[in-house]
């Protein structure tokens, strides 16, 4: 696995609840990259629970939702949003469980759209929250002038300031 670079750490206004690892109430995701494949190796903590010693279901929906925007941005160099989240929750996810995984692809691309599956399994390897996503993807100008896209050449020269 390769281990894949913000380009948003240091921008001023960002604050990602998913992944920035400055946010001091957010997840502190970091991602990989695993063939076609975003990939997120997390531990959950008991200040995320739901239930005693149960993650919240919207605290793992929002990991699904975050390595599926990454898909979208890393593997696809595009931005967007998502319009479409569906969960199937397996098996109840332990705040104690010393690492969870969340894998994510796009399986197809078509009108703007883009359609991924993603999942969360503990550490004992048992799937415990498969999901599907749709994100609409922004054409490259428009997301320019909302902040939301750095083209190749913005990713490079942001990451200079960042060595």
């Amino acid at each position: 696995m390769e281990k894949i670079k913000n380009p948003w750490i240091g921008h001023p206004s960002y604050h990602c609840f998913g992944c920035d690892p400055n946010n001091p109430v957010g997840l502190h995701m970091q991602f990989f990259q695993e063939n076609n494949e975003v990939v997120c190796l997390w531990k959950p903590q008991s200040y995320y629970q739901g239930w005693i010693d149960t993650m919240h279901g919207g605290i793992l929906a929002t990991l699904i939702d975050e390595a599926c925007g990454w898909v979208l941005f890393h593997l696809y160099h595009a931005s967007g949003y998502t319009t479409r989240l569906n969960l199937k929750y397996r098996k109840a996810v332990s705040s104690n469980d010393p690492q969870l995984t969340i894998r994510a692809y796009a399986t197809r691309q078509a009108h703007g759209l883009l359609f991924l599956e993603a999942s969360i399994t503990n550490a004992a390897g048992e799937l415990c929250v498969e999901g599907e996503a749709v994100y609409f993807t922004l054409p490259d100008e428009k997301a320019r002038k909302l902040g939301l896209f750095l083209s190749p050449e913005e990713k490079d020269a942001h990451d200079h300031k960042l060595s």
